[in-house]
């Protein structure tokens, strides 16, 4: 649950932003083929949920599937 808290954070929210950019720009210009294709969407997904402050791993681990609503 702690770690659920986190990412809803402006540090967490800010950490999922830069690690879905990298994915991406990973998936744009060091990858081919579907591996590109799987890290670009993993990072849009990653910046996304940064972006509008949600989390698809939180419920998993017992929290909110908003951030907002884990506070």
């Amino acid at each position: 649950m702690g770690f659920a808290r986190f990412l809803a954070t402006g540090l967490g929210r800010s950490l999922r932003m830069v690690a879905g950019l990298v994915l991406v720009l990973c998936g744009l210009f060091a990858a081919h083929g579907l591996t590109e294709k799987v890290l670009a969407l993993v990072g849009v997904e990653l910046f996304a949920a940064g972006l509008f402050d949600f989390s698809l791993i939180a419920p998993l681990l017992g929290a909110p599937f908003r951030g907002e609503d884990a506070n």
